[in-house]
């Protein structure tokens, strides 16, 4: 899945709830802290990660590219 951003960037747990992984901040938190987040291929606990065009994005087996 892609999500297409318009600015420099999007927050990781904003970009889960636009590609419909989480229903909720809440549940995005939740996933984040608990270390079922890899960014670019490592695990990333930070809800606030600046992701950027070109980072990637792996949550329960879905794997999300930012464009």
């Amino acid at each position: 899945m892609e999500i297409k951003i318009d600015s420099d960037y999007i927050k990781l747990d904003q970009a889960l709830k636009y590609a419909d992984v989480v229903s909720t901040g809440g549940h995005a938190k939740i996933l984040i802290q608990d270390g079922f987040v890899k960014v670019n291929g490592e695990v990333e606990t930070r809800r606030g990660k600046k992701l950027r065009s070109g980072d990637t994005v792996e949550v329960e087996g879905e794997i999300i590219t930012i464009v």
